[in-house]
């Protein structure tokens, strides 16, 4: 069986990049004052866990991983 290999763009990654990023700025930015415990902790897990899916593809070339890698430990 032949595995299809999607080439990533350049705008794509960018695009996952900025996405990633934004992640971080949410989880650098802490709980809304008026968001429940609760609900917080499902959008640090949410947010964890699509920086640990992005930091795993292959397809980065010089973006820095540094902030993404941060965010997650």
């Amino acid at each position: 069986m032949t595995e299809l290999v999607q080439e990533v763009t350049a705008e794509e990654i960018a695009q996952h990049y900025k996405a990633a990023l934004d992640s971080v700025a949410l989880l650098e930015a802490g709980k809304p004052e008026k968001m429940e415990e609760a609900e917080w902790d499902d959008t640090v897990a949410r947010n964890k866990e699509h920086l640990k899916i992005m930091l795993a593809k292959d397809f980065w070339t010089k973006e820095d991983l540094k902030p993404l890698q941060d965010a997650v430990k």
